[in-house]
């Protein structure tokens, strides 16, 4: 049975979360604060955790970084209020699966648990086979330490990465020489279930050109595929 934690302060909404996902055989925890929430995922070791935003004691973006630090593995769905383009954004580069704005409809809700938790066990299964993905690669003058998270750049600085920037690049150095969409590099890199025409993935491309293209309007490594998305070329 999977366990997943609800990290909510409003109690009509995380006791329903709590009976709505046990009738789909959930194990569920509740937590109502960002203090008691991490204090809960520390014990409960959850398969997957709900999070609001705007928690007392500590909020949300806190929460999430501190759980970053320490597993960038767990799966972490937003359930809040706040539905500016902007916290979504913030959101994602902090390493969050997947973002729901409230009101919320429960069955696409519930889909969308089923449909995170889906990746998370096929990411499991493909890190246990992923031996031929070393820990640090290297392409033209630059590399990247997956395991320290740091890279050397096109103008030979070393630098940090974030978790979603290592995530992208590790899918791409995976599927190497082969075009890529949009949809498939969201959901293998991010378990990001969102419309193929999103910019999400166009945005990070541009950083990543920056970082480790001499000439990032003709790129050699990050490159655009026409009418379908992106390769990477080592």
């Amino acid at each position: 049975m999977k366990k997943i934690l609800v990290i909510e302060d409003e109690k009509h909404l995380a006791e329903g979360l709590r009976l709505n996902l046990s009738l789909n055989n959930y194990q569920v925890e509740i937590a109502s604060d960002g203090i008691k929430g991490l204090k809960v995922w520390r014990s409960f070791k959850p398969d997957l955790i709900i999070l609001d935003l705007m928690l007392p004691e500590m909020d949300g973006f806190k929460v999430l970084e501190e759980i970053r630090l320490f597993d960038d593995r767990v799966p972490i769905l937003i359930l809040s209020a706040k539905s500016a383009v902007e916290d979504k954004i913030r959101c994602l580069k902090k390493g969050v699966d997947d973002y729901m704005s409230k009101p919320f409809n429960l069955d696409e809700f519930l889909l969308r648990i089923e449909r995170v938790l889906q990746r998370s066990d096929w990411s499991s299964e493909a890190n246990e086979l992923s031996n031929e993905i070393p820990s640090k690669i290297e392409f033209g003058k630059c590399w990247v330490d997956f395991e320290q998270r740091s890279a050397l750049n096109a103008e030979g600085n070393i630098i940090d990465l974030t978790v979603q920037e290592l995530k992208l690049i590790k899918v791409l150095y995976q599927n190497k020489g082969k075009a890529l969409s949009r949809k498939f590099l969201l959901e293998n890199a991010f378990g990001y279930s969102i419309d193929a025409n999103s910019r999400t993935i166009d945005n990070f491309i541009v950083r990543l050109r920056k970082y480790f293209e001499t000439e990032p309007k003709s790129p050699q490594h990050f490159k655009s595929k026409r009418a379908v998305g992106y390769q990477f070329d080592s």
